[in-house]
């Protein structure tokens, strides 16, 4: 078992859920029943499936997990993107939200890769 609380990208992508729900509140309502729940949907996808995985009985459980988690946060970088497209937020915070959302990629999948190995 591992401890989620203490991983670095778990943290991160805590972090960045909460960005996501402080930045989306003001977009208009009619896409806060569409694209803007699906973005929030996937970004609390992200930690809450490290969290379940770490909590497994094996390594080989917590990176089926971690590839869910690393799912869910290419689903949320597709997103943000459209969300840029359609200007339904800023785009220098649309950037900063995918520039943290990149890190956390790479941090998933070089854990991931890491836990295999062991």
């Amino acid at each position: 078992m591992h401890n989620f609380e203490k991983l670095i990208f778990w943290q991160k992508s805590i972090s960045l859920a909460k960005q996501i729900y402080v930045h989306c509140k003001d977009v208009n309502s009619d896409e806060k029943f569409g694209l803007i729940s699906q973005i929030k949907r996937c970004a609390v996808s992200i930690p809450s499936n490290i969290a379940e995985g770490s909590g497994r009985n094996s390594n080989k459980e917590f990176n089926h997990f971690l590839g869910i988690a690393l799912g869910s946060a290419f689903e949320l970088q597709t997103q943000l993107i459209l969300v840029k497209e359609l200007n339904l937020l800023s785009e220098t915070i649309t950037e900063q939200l995918l520039k943290e959302l990149s890190g956390i990629q790479k941090m998933i999948y070089t854990f991931k890769n890491n836990l295999i190995k062991s």
